[in-house]
């Protein structure tokens, strides 16, 4: 079975997938065609349709422009003069097996809301999370006392998939079960439209990944994910 028929194969480069497929209007592509990236102000992921292609890395320093700074998630190794700032090791699970169910708790987020889920990010840090993050999918909360104390939404959407992302809960509210209850839920959201989800976390965060795996969800890959620097040509 080759890589392109294997279930969930678009999950090998979801970023990618997602920018040509569901996501396509956030796009922005190499003039090559042969990378793309979300805005800067939606997400700081970008891809390239074939990581082992050096013509897709030329691709990318072009769209990005020299000595900037890009995020990449898979297994990749850059070719000379791109610089690694970060190296994380990660975990990418598979969510078929998790049933979502809703919650008449939850409200749904917007950009009106943006201001208060970036406070909530800053303490909880979940991973990147920009002013128009919430643009990319269902966005549900919880408040307390009128205040956000819970969140969780949709971030990558490569055909067929949904990734769960953002999944974070005020220091103060933590061990209610809050988390759980809103992947669920936007799960549910998922489900209604005919996906699947996943989702990524760093394999450092065993505490998170093992309240993933008590819900259902199994690994299913672990990429990295990568901070670089383009190559600075005017060097």
């Amino acid at each position: 079975m080759s890589a392109q028929s294997r279930p969930g194969s678009v999950l090998d480069n979801p970023v990618w997938a997602a920018l040509e497929g569901p996501h396509r209007d956030f796009a922005e592509t190499g003039p090559a065609g042969l990378a793309a990236r979300y805005p800067a102000s939606v997400s700081p992921f970008a891809a390239l349709c074939d990581p082992e292609d050096p013509h897709a890395w030329a691709d990318l320093a072009e769209l990005a422009g020299p000595g900037q700074e890009v995020w990449l998630t898979g297994l990749l190794t850059p070719p000379s003069g791109w610089q690694t700032l970060l190296s994380l090791p990660g975990v990418q699970l598979d969510g078929r097996p998790v049933r979502g169910k809703e919650d008449p708790q939850t409200v749904r987020l917007g950009a009106t809301d943006v201001p208060e889920m970036l406070e909530l990010v800053a303490l909880a840090r979940p991973g990147p999370f920009s002013k128009r993050t919430v643009e990319l999918g269902t966005y549900l909360g919880i408040r307390s006392g009128g205040r956000l104390v819970a969140m969780a939404g949709e971030r990558m959407r490569p055909p067929g998939w949904s990734e769960i992302s953002a999944v974070c809960t005020h220091p103060e509210h933590r061990g209610k079960g809050l988390a759980g209850r809103l992947i669920r839920a936007v799960v549910a959201a998922v489900e209604e439209r005919g996906d699947s989800p996943f989702l990524h976390a760093a394999a450092q965060n065993t505490s998170a990944i093992g309240l993933y795996e008590t819900m259902g969800f199994t690994l299913r890959r672990e990429p990295l994910f990568i901070g670089l620097r383009t190559p600075d040509t005017k060097a």
